[in-house]
């Protein structure tokens, strides 16, 4: 960014507000030079700072018996037993991969691998939630093309498992796609490492690649700010991504973490340099002296501004032990890595930055970490939101061709099958995946134990857009139901929580109404939020906002992995139960989606209590070995999910669903919550029954597996191959 002058104009260019200048003046006393006034806009950036959600995410649960480490570290940590834990957490990088999709993607996963193995933990499995305009325009191809690629190019070369995630189309996506990243981790439990650059007088040390001008201003003008029309003239700022380098880094950081010279590590993400420094010596209460000089740079002529504030991929920082430096710089040399000593740990509470024997930086670093602005946003509900919600079942026509709806919806962008994304990524490297992609959750064996992890994300934008409160909750739900149908007890939480503009009252009052949803959803399952992120401005001027998308990623253990339960029918003749409450509900359906072309209704009533029945249920049941499959019932309702069952084990079904008195629609497509499709051995059912009514879980024998066609009462009747065919060929038809 070329700035003469620093003054308001300056200030407003870099994203800063008339008032945050005017207490950058305050705090310093003096006019800032300009490395220090991008470093107030990156910091005090909506990206870094949370300045408009801090206040909110304080009312989330973040404490646990299994937590170690909850939100302000570079990920969660939850312990899992056998002297291990699992470290994981989410991230957004939407802009930069609507900017460029390729390398958007790409660094998305390098930037979430790193937040993982900064705190000493080895990547064991990666997922996606990535979400996009209508399918069947053009633009929305090459995106998803561009992202999928992104993802696997670089998740495949670094050698991490992506195992599962989301993919969804809706028109308020098209002109600002979503793609949020998630990684899980394991580490010993005194193997930990946190981001603090403690003891005065510690070396401060620079790992990885050199420092280019990719990435400037990526977190305070790319990440924090809505899209107009130069936005599509923003590759400079995205950073490009090498996952070869990144394996280095991981090996090389990982042991130099095990010589137990390292006091402190931070990597080096959104606002690099910057951020990192910042945030280390924040929380140990210190200072740090930095020398740019001593940076390594990959061009010619570099700033100081343009050094502190690149946001080049595959960096971290060090504090080691004073005399003990040389050690680790031998250690990370091994890997053909820069390593170096750039500063060094103060107690004076201030960042000094010298370039070329001039101080550049002279400004404390509370004011501008721990102390940055905190705004309380004004809100008010939508405009129309009430009427959106209001849906009169006798307006629905009646449902003339129940298996017809049925092909409709298997073949639809939105619930047909996910093969085309997924494919394209290693699912199986490091030899730890149990359940890969296609069920409800994935599951992982852990190494060096015989537990199991599973892994899920969640959100119906639908359900959040026509009800924020209880589409929060619902999302909430949902992901600890698809760990749950595997047989692993929901553990913890990390979210994603993508929304528009937040200076707008409309866009505020949905992020309150999440998180307020989130919150008591948590707190009634007993699943903290151990980490997350916060991604605001997910709007183009003119275009309106994306729907309100907190994306839940849910975390649960299973005490054997090989007790995980897919969701494909096992076996010609089980005995198939329903589980849970079927209502007489189609608001925010995905059957009045694609059947009607309406938007309108609120999502299905949310049972808490009866949704954590479920779960005890199905954990119990697993490890019992009771099940033969079992699957969470969500988008599409019963039809849907018994086909999917059907079609995953290439064995047909043939049964009837309760709920006499109901619609034909709200019993075949109904989204009710808190429900799920179980198979079982027939001399399983007794006894499944009677874990059923000791947990309080409504439970009815709907059918048996068998033959070659889906036979679902009320009206449906389709052959197998005619329903695998449509559903698992319809991404690859659009897009190949």
């Amino acid at each position: 960014m070329s700035v003469g002058a620093v003054n308001l104009e300056a200030a407003r260019n870099h994203g800063l507000s008339d008032e945050e200048y005017a207490r950058i003046l305050e705090i310093l006393g003096r006019t800032p030079t300009l490395p220090e006034l991008g470093i107030f806009s990156v910091m005090w950036s909506e990206h870094c700072s949370y300045k408009s959600s801090k206040r909110w995410l304080a009312t989330l649960p973040t404490k646990g018996r299994d937590v170690l480490y909850g939100p302000g570290e570079n990920a969660g940590v939850v312990a899992i037993g056998d002297g291990l834990a699992a470290v994981f957490k989410i991230e957004s990088h939407n802009h930069p991969s609507f900017v460029e999709p390729h390398a958007g993607a790409a660094t998305g996963v390098g930037g979430i691998l790193r937040d993982i193995f900064t705190m000493g933990a080895r990547p064991l499995a990666s997922l996606d939630s990535i979400r996009f305009g209508p399918l069947e325009e053009a633009h929305q191809r090459f995106l998803l093309r561009g992202v999928v690629k992104g993802i696997a190019d670089y998740g495949n070369s670094f050698g991490c498992a992506t195992v599962g995630g989301e993919l969804s189309f809706h028109p308020g996506y098209r002109n600002n796609i979503l793609v949020n990243a998630m990684n899980l981790g394991i580490v010993e439990v005194d193997r930990i490492f946190l981001a603090k650059a403690s003891g005065v007088g510690n070396p401060l040390l620079y790992l990885g690649s050199r420092t280019g001008r990719d990435g400037i201003h990526g977190a305070s003008l790319l990440a924090s700010s809505d899209f107009d029309e130069a936005s599509a003239e923003m590759r400079p700022t995205v950073q490009i991504g090498d996952p070869f380098t990144e394996n280095k880094l991981l090996e090389a950081t990982l042991s130099a973490l095990q010589t137990g010279a390292v006091v402190g590590i931070q990597d080096l993400g959104a606002a690099g340099l910057t951020c990192s420094s910042f945030e280390m010596a924040s929380n140990a209460g210190t200072g740090i002296e930095m020398d740019l000089d001593r940076v390594p740079v990959r061009e010619v002529g570099m700033t100081p501004y343009e050094i502190l504030l690149s946001e080049s991929q595959e960096r971290m920082l060090l504090v080691v032990e004073a005399g003990r430096e040389d050690e680790v710089i031998a250690l990370c040399g091994r890997w053909e890595l820069a390593c170096t000593v750039v500063g060094r740990i103060t107690d004076d509470g201030r960042m000094r930055v010298v370039s070329s024997g001039e101080v550049v930086v002279d400004i404390p670093v509370d004011p501008v970490a721990a102390s940055a602005p905190v705004y309380d946003r004004p809100r008010a509900e939508p405009a129309g939101l009430r009427e959106r919600q209001q849906l009169e079942l006798g307006e629905i026509p009646a449902e003339k061709d129940p298996g017809g709806a049925l092909l409709d919806l298997l073949s639809s962008p939105a619930l047909c099958s996910r093969s085309w994304v997924y494919e394209q990524y290693d699912q199986l490297v490091q030899s730890s995946t149990v359940l890969r992609p296609g069920g409800d959750a994935a599951v992982m064996r852990v190494p060096g134990s015989a537990r199991g992890l599973a892994v899920s994300t969640d959100c119906n934008p639908r359900y959040c857009e026509l009800d924020p409160y209880r589409g929060a909750q619902l999302a909430v739900a949902e992901a600890a139901r698809n760990v749950a149908v595997t047989g692993a007890r929901p553990l913890a939480v990390t979210n994603c929580l993508n929304f528009g503009n937040p200076e707008r009252p409309e866009i505020m009052w949905e992020f309150v109404e999440c998180v307020r949803g989130m919150a008591d959803a948590c707190s009634a399952l007993e699943v903290p939020v151990v980490s997350g992120n916060v991604s605001f401005y997910n709007e183009t001027r003119g275009e309106g906002a994306i729907p309100p998308t907190p994306t839940i990623g849910m975390l649960g253990l299973l005490a054997e992995a090989s007790d995980a339960v897919g969701a494909a029918f096992a076996a010609v003749g089980d005995t198939v139960l329903l589980l849970g409450e079927t209502r007489e509900e189609l608001g925010a359906s995905e059957y009045l989606a694609r059947r009607l072309g309406w938007e309108r209704g609120r999502p299905p009533v949310v049972d808490l209590a009866a949704e954590r029945c479920l779960q005890e249920f199905l954990v119990e049941a697993a490890a019992g070995k009771l099940l033969r499959s079992a699957h969470d019932l969500s988008e599409g309702g019963a039809a849907v999910a018994l086909s999917e069952s059907a079609i995953s084990g290439w064995i047909g079904f043939e049964g009837a669903l309760p709920g006499a008195g109901l619609r034909v629609e709200a019993r075949l497509f109904g989204e009710s919550a808190g429900r799920a499709v179980i198979s079982c051995d027939p001399a399983r059912v007794e006894a499944v029954l009677h874990l059923a009514v000791r947990h309080g879980v409504p439970a009815a024998v709907i059918g048996r597996t068998g033959g070659d066609r889906i036979r679902i009462d009320p009206g449906v009747d389709v052959g197998l191959r005619e329903a695998h065919d449509l559903w698992s060929g319809k991404l690859s038809e659009m897009l190949d």
